[in-house]
């Protein structure tokens, strides 16, 4: 686009909006929620249902965007829908979003829409954004207060008129081994500002295999203070200016929010449009991009980082659901046989039947569901009205409503089956394999064929387009006509897809499930040797996969990330204890849960210890106890039984010390019930050689030139203390 059409967009803007920035403070809050991801990282799935109508937690996802916006203070919300968009309206029509006081919901439809730059051209030709509005999808879940953010927009809205967008960014590290984030999301490359925030440079699709990144020297050359980042997060809510809707409108480029919409302005040096950023810390916020970040948030639900939206608080006509001891929900109308075990960090939906011996943990199962005997279920995802008969293995999968296993059935990691799939009876379903009644589509169907076929009915009729395709590209290959044919053991009824050529690596890495311990091991080494090539150029990504730079970023901010990624990752260590405690998991199998959630949060081996000790403390607090002397005997068990667990990360001195620090703290915040036992557990832990004196006679030394107030458990160790000094001195 040349100079004449880009000034000539802004003179537009400027008739469709008041620049008068009193007039805009005015306005009452609007936003657009996008109910289409234009995306297919959930198919099947989305082949049948909207993904803004996927159960998250056993709530529609849209509900949590809506109930976000609502509390945020929006007046006004316009929902734009394109596949499915009959489902999406008929749900709001049925729901109590189109009955709030104070909030308004309002639909806008279209058939012919393909991507999110077309639908805000949309928006925009109906005239019905009238100042500042928020842009979300409506697969976002978050409970940040809007206040700052949208302050900060206006107020420097009246000072540049060209400062027309505001990015909503958090602290998140990505794992140096696989360059995602926790939610699965590509690695992203941010340069900002660090005085006026404004974002300079903006990339998720870095080369690492080069282990460097480029930037337009002018950029350096026109900003004094850079500061160059691959540790946030962008959370995809923005605060936007009516021109941002021009700018589509007269871009017809401009696709993609982020890699059309803000590469462009950020490239953009004629009308010198600036987009800005603002850091959540203590709030909440992320999106569903993939399999990966809806078990990452749902997990995140589950333990209460999103409050008030969690499954025991009522909003938006979500079932009652009662909080129960390690993080278990329960509805009501639940038959539940006395031999069955249901885990810590585990939702129960109204009316679901679970059968004797069966064992459930760090699952969301929903309504009206049937569990049959002896089942097992672990870390997985289970709609509404699933028949599940005896003796099935389920392990982090995603079952859709309606589906049916037959008994003895088996379904491996990462695991789809989509709605109302039949597996046959002791029928094994492969790993990362997608099972649905439709036919998978061939490589040339077009997303708009597929997910936008359903108009009416919300069910795609695949025979025609299956048609259609054949005659456009000739006969199929006899891998696919084969890939075609039902193979789910008897009884079975659907489709397992194939993965296409190359897919397999984006399967693991978006998967519900784990990352493989293989996979991790082979992402490891070929970043060692990645690394020993680009350790000579000082421009290269250094091991941490932070950016070696001259930038001045604060050493707060970093602290305050770590910060964030060490209760993560405690949450994440404590939820694997409790569930191999439960389950009688064997410590080396143990072992290597906790090395695979070290390489993602990208921790040492003193953060594991400590993680694993805090469990094991926090387990000995909960198990009943009626007095001081019996807490002691439960910490004593604990130790005795977990001792090779918590040893495998105390590899040095500096690790014990670690344990020491860890156990004060607790002390002193989270089990203070242990504070009149911190002598006598430490005699324990010297008993069973996990603390060796040495590392208690540092730490009771570096104590020497503390305040007071630290050195209470000091104090009270000084006879144990003691003793370790005249033993030592003894053997001297």
């Amino acid at each position: 686009m040349g100079a004449q059409k880009k000034r000539a967009a802004a003179v537009t803007a400027a008739a469709r909006v008041s620049e008068d920035p009193d007039d805009l403070a005015r306005q009452p809050l609007q936003a657009i929620l996008l109910a289409d991801s234009f995306t297919t990282k959930f198919r099947p799935i989305t082949l049948e249902r909207p993904k803004v109508l996927l159960p998250l937690v056993n709530v529609p996802m849209i509900n949590y965007t809506l109930a976000w916006l609502e509390a945020a203070g929006v007046a006004e919300v316009f929902v734009f829908c394109c596949a499915h968009s009959k489902q999406v309206i008929d749900y709001l029509e049925n729901s109590e979003w189109f009955s709030q006081p104070n909030f308004t919901v309002k639909t806008i439809e279209s058939h012919n829409i393909i991507s999110a730059g077309d639908a805000l051209r949309l928006i925009y030709e109906q005239n019905v954004i009238h100042g500042d509005f928020v842009l979300i999808s409506g697969d976002t879940v978050s409970n940040m207060s809007l206040t700052q953010a949208l302050q900060e927009h206006k107020e420097r809205k009246k000072k540049d008129n060209n400062a027309v967008m505001t990015m909503i960014i958090k602290k998140s590290k990505p794992s140096p081994i696989t360059h995602q984030s926790r939610l699965g999301t590509d690695e992203l490359f941010m340069a900002i500002d660090p005085n006026t925030k404004q974002l300079l440079y903006y990339e998720d699709k870095a080369d690492h295999s080069k282990g460097t990144i480029c930037l337009d020297k002018m950029l350096l050359a026109e900003n004094p203070s850079i500061s160059l980042h691959n540790d946030k997060q962008d959370c995809y809510i923005d605060i936007c200016s009516p021109e941002v809707l021009s700018l589509f409108t007269d871009n017809f480029d401009y696709q993609h929010l982020r890699r059309h919409f803000v590469k462009g302005l950020l490239l953009d040096d004629i009308m010198g449009y600036k987009i800005f950023t603002h850091e959540i810390h203590s709030s909440y916020a992320a999106r569903i991009d993939n399999y990966r970040s809806y078990d990452i948030v749902s997990k995140d639900i589950i333990q209460r980082w999103t409050y008030p939206y969690v499954p025991d608080v009522k909003f938006c006509g979500n079932r009652a659901t009662k909080l129960e001891r390690r993080g278990m929900y329960r509805a009501s109308e639940i038959e539940q046989s006395r031999s069955a075990q249901v885990g810590s960090f585990t939702v129960i939906g109204y009316g679901t039947k679970i059968g004797s011996n069966s064992k459930i943990s760090d699952s969301v199962i929903g309504e009206g569901c049937t569990i049959g005997s002896n089942v097992l279920i672990e870390g997985s995802y289970i709609w509404d009205n699933v028949i599940i008969e005896d003796g099935c293995e389920l392990r982090h999968v995603i079952v859709c409503d309606g589906v049916i296993m037959k008994a003895g059935a088996v379904l491996k990691p990462g695991v789809v089956l989509s709605f109302k799939v039949v597996i046959g009876e002791r029928f094994v379903v492969p790993a990362y394999s997608k099972v649905s009644l439709l036919q998978q589509p061939t490589v040339h169907d077009s997303d708009e064929e597929l997910e936008y076929a359903d108009n009416s009915s919300g069910t795609v009729e695949f025979s025609s387009i299956q048609g259609t395709a054949d005659q456009s590209n000739g006969e199929m290959t006899s891998e696919s006509s084969e890939a075609h044919k039902p193979k789910l053991g008897t009884g079975g009824v659907g489709y397992i897809w194939s993965i296409c050529e190359g897919g397999q690596e984006e399967e693991w890495r978006h998967s519900v499930a784990p990352i493989p311990e293989d996979k991790l091991a082979e992402l490891s080494e070929a970043m060692d040797d990645d690394q020993e090539l680009v350790t000579q150029d000082r421009t290269a990504l250094s091991t941490s996969g932070e950016l070696i730079s001259d930038s001045n970023a604060s050493e707060g901010d970093d602290n305050e990330d770590s910060k964030d990624d060490s209760v993560y990752f405690e949450k994440e260590v404590e939820a694997t204890f409790l569930r191999a405690v439960e389950e009688n998991v064997k410590v080396d199998h143990v072992i290597l849960e906790v090395n695979s959630l070290r390489l993602s949060y990208n921790m040492t081996s003193a953060d594991c210890a400590g993680a694993v000790f805090y469990s094991m403390m926090k387990l000995a607090v909960k198990t009943p106890h009626s007095s001081a002397s019996e807490l002691q005997q439960n910490t004593a068990n604990i130790i005795t039984t977990w001792q090779k667990l918590l040893k495998s990360y105390l590899l040095e001195i500096d690790e014990e010390i670690e344990i020491i620090l860890k156990f004060e703290e607790m002390c002193l915040e989270s089990a203070k019930e242990f504070s009149p036992l911190f002598a006598r557990i430490l005699h324990i832990l010297y008993d069973k050689d996990i603390l060796q004196e040495d590392a208690i006679l540092r730490w009771a030394d570096e104590k020497e030139g503390a305040d007071e107030s630290d050195k209470v458990f000091v104090r009270q160790s000084e006879k144990f203390v003691q003793w370790l000094r005249e033993a030592s001195e003894e053997e001297d």
